[in-house]
């Protein structure tokens, strides 16, 4: 072990020893003193003694109580329930939504807007042609690509407008492959 090394190993232990940790004792004391925490400040509360009062009274309220103060408050601010959840009860609270409209009569049928198209199958003979075109439609490597097109019969593409769905599948035929729009 070199000079300054050792040098620094005893003045460590120098520090670590107790009767050096006697003496910051009192140090350390002073700086945790010093230091608040956010749900032991008291600013909130000393700037308006009204807050303060109506704070105080509702941590007094059983929890029945403060469902009813809730409840009466939703009312009197005309404040709409909103599911707890957050993001996911999103879906469950559209349900509702859905079965209100199957209540409603339906206009005439609505026209699809929306298709998947999914690859049936392909001829041997143009099976690279068939890898290049799904190669540049689904962004795939071309490894990918050749195993998705020797998987199908596969969807290709999901939730796709109608007019993109009909140029796909004319692509796909012109190449030589069987093409579905569902």
């Amino acid at each position: 072990m070199s000079l300054p090394c050792r040098y620094a190993a005893r003045s460590c232990a120098r520090s670590i020893r107790p009767s050096t940790l006697r003496a910051s004792k009192p140090f350390l004391q002073s700086t945790t003193a010093s230091i608040q925490r956010r749900h032991e400040t008291t600013e909130a509360a000393a700037a308006s003694p009204k807050i303060a009062g109506i704070v105080d009274q509702i941590s007094q309220l059983t929890l029945l109580e403060t469902a009813d103060l809730v409840s009466t408050l939703k009312s009197r601010l005309n404040i709409p329930d909103l599911p707890v959840g957050g993001f996911a009860a999103a879906p469950a609270a559209a349900a509702p939504a859905a079965a209100e409209e199957a209540d409603e009569p339906a206009p005439a049928a609505q026209e699809k807007t929306l298709f998947s198209v999914k690859l049936q199958a392909f001829d041997a003979a143009a099976k690279a042609k068939v890898i290049k075109e799904v190669k540049g439609l689904l962004g795939l490597s071309l490894v990918d690509s050749k195993k998705f097109v020797e998987g199908a019969p596969k969807l290709m593409k999901d939730s796709v407008p109608k007019d993109e769905a009909e140029k796909i599948v004319a692509t796909m035929k012109e190449l030589g492959a069987t093409v579905t729009m569902e």
